[in-house]
């Protein structure tokens, strides 16, 4: 019989892990593209910046969400870590508002309300414009049924003597108030959070124990401060692989909840007491007392109102100090010295954690538009190939656009390999159009890239074979055409790091227009100064072929533009 309320216990604990993780999700998509421009808007100064993070994580119901939001957008260079650390104060705060659900569950009967719950949610999931909202209210019902069954379970577990007294003097070993069994708990807390991944999970658990009696509150309030400090881990986690100040932010996230868990234990019992007090909570009633049923009956209360407490009293004290522990976080992790340019590396995309389709779509946004950097960077290097007359950095460049050329190959991969995970959500159609236009971006970059190696190799060819150097009109020109080139591509990264809204599009166009007609100018010239014997028709073939690909290149540029400003693609 134990075996099967064992099984039970664990089932209802999953059961309000998926019903949590199904509502904040609904949430969260939503909010959709709200929630980047409210993080981006709100969060001019700390304390906004706080209430930003706050308001979202009560609203998403969940504070991992809204900091692995915000490390994302500093990692993304959207937020500064300043702004971040504020938000993630806020949202400690924010937070709180799931242990008061979890104590309105231990109030009364809520699965009283579960089922017309499920039934309202499946009408909805099946009328397409509100499935979110369907979504949401079978999230909401799983979560209190789960809670509900546990709350049901645990106390169906205690009621039986022999059990209730095993569990009881399990914990009666470390009842006694000393530093071992507070670290013993606060630890326990930390660690069951960090597996669990939930914190909410463990304030269900904590509850249970405590409002049965067979755990002591101060106990239950180390469990708590634990779990403070666990929830901390998953951004840690992620940010593992992300830029420098997203790892500060991960780190000012974990630095700010041990901080505060440092002083609670100092003024912990004044403190618990303060927050007895004003739930009218007496913790020197036992057992054998009257009135320890009612008395009993407020402890889930007790611990809902000490976690916000805690959490307020802490973003209280330590918004003051965001600027010293910025410099904390900046002094412990120092930038990185290697250049990681020339590394094949993702820099926005750091984890397989997928988050809501609207941040995932950011993440690939941003990586894309590192991607355009780099394809700019990478012709810069074709035209210092043209004009480089000392063989070794010849070579050292010519390598190095080689490397750049197997680079773009991996960006549009790893790129199109997240977007296809990403796909695989329930999306808008907005978001939809925005992965298909993501995807043919990253085709035309690469494409791009692959022309910047076709020139190098061109030239490359040239000097290897010893051709005859170029006349002066020729390097004029051909100077001349990467200039439009590369101003086609200083346009599209414009683009690329802006709002397409305020983009003038006919620039883009009339640059192409002018690289097409001077590249027509270029070849009947061309077969004019080799009837003339200006030079030789090898020389004039190479001249061409690199005058072609430039062209070719910015017929790549175009795409991109037309990609992304959600136009069609021309009929080749």
């Amino acid at each position: 019989m134990s075996i099967w309320i064992i099984f039970k216990l664990l089932g209802s604990l999953a059961l309000l892990m998926f019903g949590m993780k199904s509502m904040s999700e609904s949430l969260q998509k939503m909010a959709g593209p709200q929630l980047r421009h409210v993080l981006g808007a709100m969060t001019t100064n700390r304390f906004t910046g706080a209430l930003t993070g706050m308001f979202v994580t009560a609203a998403v119901q969940s504070s991992t969400a809204t900091t692995l939001m915000t490390v994302s957008f500093v990692n993304a260079g959207l937020l500064t870590l300043v702004q971040a650390i504020s938000v993630i104060m806020g949202a400690h705060i924010g937070t709180t508002v799931t242990a008061w659900i979890m104590s309105l569950g231990f109030s009364f009967e809520i699965t009283d309300f579960v089922y017309p719950a499920f039934f309202i949610g499946i009408i909805l999931i099946y009328m397409k414009k509100r499935r979110i909202l369907g979504d949401f209210l079978f999230g909401v019902a799983f979560l209190f049924l789960g809670l509900g069954t546990l709350k049901a379970t645990g106390f169906a577990l205690v009621e039986n003597e022999e059990t209730k007294m095993m569990i009881s003097d399990f914990f009666a070993k470390f009842n006694e108030p000393n530093f071992w069994n507070s670290l013993l708990f606060l630890v326990m807390g930390t660690v069951l959070t960090l597996c669990v991944q939930s914190s909410a999970a463990i304030m269900a658990i904590t509850m249970i124990l405590c409002s049965t009696g067979v755990l002591h509150i101060d106990q239950g309030i180390m469990l708590v401060l634990g779990e403070n400090i666990g929830t901390t881990i998953t951004a840690n986690i992620v940010a593992m692989t992300a830029n420098t100040q997203a790892r500060r932010a991960a780190l000012a996230h974990f630095t700010i909840n041990v901080i505060g868990v440092t002083w609670a234990l100092i003024l912990l019992q004044p403190f618990v007491n303060i927050v007895c007090s004003f739930v009218g909570f007496d913790r020197s009633i036992t057992p054998s007392d009257p009135g320890y049923a009612a008395n009993l009956a407020k402890i889930s209360v007790v611990l809902a109102a000490f976690h916000s407490s805690f959490n307020v009293t802490n973003t209280l004290l330590q918004i003051w100090f965001i600027p010293y522990i910025e410099r904390f976080v900046c002094w412990v992790i120092k930038p990185k010295t290697v250049v990681e340019d020339e590394d094949f590396r993702l820099h926005f995309i750091t984890s397989g954690i997928m988050k809501t389709p609207e941040l995932s779509v950011l993440e690939a946004q941003k990586e894309i538009e590192s991607f355009a950097e780099r394809m700019q960077r990478m012709f810069g290097m074709v035209r210092e190939l043209l004009t480089e007359k000392d063989e070794k950095k010849f070579n050292t460049t010519f390598n190095r656009i080689e490397k750049y050329e197997g680079i773009s190959d991996n960006m549009e991969i790893e790129i199109a390999k997240y977007l296809d995970q990403v796909s695989d959500a329930h999306l808008s159609d907005d978001t939809k159009a925005k992965i298909r236009a993501m995807l043919r971006e990253i085709s035309e970059l690469e494409s791009i890239g692959d022309s910047c190696y076709n020139m190098a190799r061109t030239i490359n060819r040239k000097v290897q074979g010893k051709q005859d150097h170029f006349t002066d009109r020729q390097y004029e020109h051909l100077h001349q055409m990467m200039e439009l080139t590369n101003n086609s591509l200083t346009q599209m990264n414009i683009l690329m790091a802006g709002r397409k809204m305020s983009f003038d599009v006919n620039r883009s166009f009339n640059i192409e227009n002018e690289i097409n007609n001077y590249r027509n100018q270029l070849k009947t010239q061309n077969i004019i100064d080799i009837n003339n014997h200006e030079y030789t028709y090898a020389v004039g073939t190479i001249y061409m072929d690199l005058i072609a690909e430039c062209e070719k290149l910015g017929d790549y540029v175009v795409n991109v533009v037309e990609a992304r400003m959600g136009m069609r693609q021309k009929e080749a």
